[in-house]
């Protein structure tokens, strides 16, 4: 049931970024693909689904590995 919801919100939140009637927490329109990826994933977590917490990524600097 929680896979159902989550795929629900999912599609809910991207038909809204699709019509251009999506907005940020701000109140802006999001305008980029990856942001209503997000949107839609934090949505759906928060309406019960299991989706893992995004990866935390490294990148290479002069000191070594640091966390982005």
């Amino acid at each position: 049931m929680a896979e159902n919801k989550g795929q629900r919100k999912i599609h809910k939140v991207m038909s809204e970024f699709k019509g251009g009637t999506l907005h940020s927490s701000s109140g802006a329109k999001v305008t980029e693909k990856p942001q209503a990826i997000e949107i839609a994933l934090s949505e759906a977590r928060v309406a019960g689904a299991k989706i893992p917490k995004k990866r935390r990524s490294y990148r290479m600097s002069e000191g070594g590995a640091v966390k982005v």
